[in-house]
């Protein structure tokens, strides 16, 4: 019997007040796990949370928020007590309707057009979000020096450890070759985050509010009739906009395959036309482009060993792939102020 079919599923269907035709799970990883509900009212999504409650309470609060200002974000339903969501044995369980639709393209000029507005729409329909009593806000606001050195200073180690040894496997002698060069790259923006800009908007955001989706993607969003609905949005958090903007800038160059100036100029003006950013906010999202966080990332899964189904061949090949992505935008992003040198004025 497998883990899934253990929860108390028609337990929790049960606090709801509609008939359940029938239940398919579509993901289940034991602390989370995502469930379609067949129902005579439109399919309904159930989601087992691996948040506290106090998180859970937070996340809602923001949902709430954003979809008063004119977010798509599907409808939490209530239970039969007008409750947002069932807790059982101390674990957390929210139910909101199904999003029919497609998934939009990057390759369509349109669609990336919409991808990139709605992001700007999302950012600038968080301001003045208040957090409620009772509630645990996720935030990663400020943290940004300090926790890039922290990843600087991991990585740092597994090189040494790789030239102690002599790199003596193939991906040792990868790490060995690229490391340096993004080393490098990754003190540069420490540095650079150590000036006005990035306080300075930090101290904005504490002011005026701001919540990142954290994967704000093509994945995320479904395409309707009435407009891009936003879906995922468990790991929400206080933030500035910067890291929304640079994730999504990196999967766009990453499915291009490689840095495009053109492209990314036209980003920057979608974005610009709903939230309109200062020249020196696009600074700090400069920064944040410049850190290496692809090669890194890719770097750390090999090292923790985080992918447990990577072959040793998979996770080289991530690893170059991810090392010639970034190496390919280095240019581009250097001289990303050309980018955006008409703002402000």
């Amino acid at each position: 019997m497998s883990l899934a079919s253990q929860e108390p599923i028609n337990e929790v269907l049960a606090n709801y007040d509609f008939k359940v035709l029938g239940v398919t799970n579509e993901n289940y990883k034991e602390k989370k796990g995502v469930w379609w509900v067949k129902t005579p009212v439109g399919d309904k999504i159930l989601k087992k949370v691996s948040c506290s409650e106090q998180t859970l309470k937070f996340l809602l609060s923001a949902v709430d928020h954003l979809t008063k200002n004119g977010i798509l974000l599907p409808k939490v339903n209530k239970t039969k007590t007008g409750a947002d969501y069932v807790m059982l044995n101390n674990i957390c369980f929210t139910l909101t309707d199904a999003i029919k639709g497609s998934t939009p393209s990057y390759d369509s000029p349109k669609e990336l057009s919409a991808i990139v507005k709605e992001l700007a729409k999302f950012h600038k329909a968080s301001a003045g979000f208040k957090v409620l009593d009772d509630t645990k806000p996720k935030e990663h606001l400020g943290t940004w020096i300090e926790s890039y050195t922290s990843v600087l200073e991991a990585m740092n180690e597994f090189y040494k450890n790789e030239v102690q040894t002599g790199g003596n496997t193939p991906i040792g002698k990868l790490i060995v070759s690229e490391f340096p060069y993004f080393l490098e790259r990754g003190r540069k923006v420490i540095s650079e985050l150590q000036g006005p800009e990035y306080k300075n908007w930090v101290d904005k955001i504490r002011d005026i509010g701001c919540l990142c989706h954290q994967d704000f993607a093509a994945g995320n969003l479904i395409l309707t009739s009435a407009g891009l609905y936003v879906i995922d949005t468990d790991s929400i958090t206080f933030e500035l906009p910067a890291r929304d903007i640079r994730k999504l800038f990196n999967k766009i160059m990453k499915k291009s395959g490689k840095a495009n100036t053109e492209l990314a100029k036209n980003i920057v003006a979608y974005y610009q036309s709903v939230n309109p950013l200062s020249a020196d906010e696009w600074k700090v999202v400069k920064c944040d482009l410049m850190f290496p966080h692809l090669f890194f990332g890719a770097m750390s899964k090999y090292y923790n060993q985080r992918e447990d189904s990577w072959t040793t061949e998979k996770y080289m090949r991530r690893i170059k792939e991810m090392a010639e992505v970034e190496k390919s935008m280095a240019s581009m992003y250097d001289n990303f102020d050309l980018l955006t040198q008409n703002i402000g004025k």
